[in-house]
């Protein structure tokens, strides 16, 4: 099992900055895979950054340029700087953990990002 906790939500105006974090504990040892994936009102959840094991990172077009992923596996922990950020980012953001060899899904409780125009 891979209990995953995620912080740093909050309001912020257009143009500003939050990061997030997550924070892994558990089976820990079995975590591939790491990435943020967001859900707005009345929209399916969506792929936000990706990050493997080794690093390589992956994220969606919509925020090239202005999200990046991070990864300390020291700490277990997953991060994702957000600037730039417009009203459309605005969602529920949650911590994807995939572990073991069938890359069983594990979420977090998601935090809420808002962004005022």
């Amino acid at each position: 099992q891979v209990q995953l906790v995620e912080s740093g939500g909050g309001l912020v105006q257009a143009g500003g900055s939050l990061r997030l974090s997550c924070a892994a504990s558990g089976s820990i040892f079995r975590i591939n895979d790491m990435g943020w994936y967001r859900q707005a009102p009345g929209k399916q959840r969506e792929l936000v950054a990706t990050i493997s094991s080794g690093g390589s990172t992956n994220l969606a077009d919509s925020v090239k340029g202005r999200f990046t992923i991070s990864r300390d596996n020291a700490k277990n922990t997953v991060y994702l700087q957000m600037n730039s950020l417009k009203p459309e980012d605005t969602a529920v953001y949650y911590c994807n953990a995939r572990s073991g060899a069938n890359l069983r899904p594990y979420w977090g409780q998601g935090t809420q990002v808002t962004v005022a125009s």
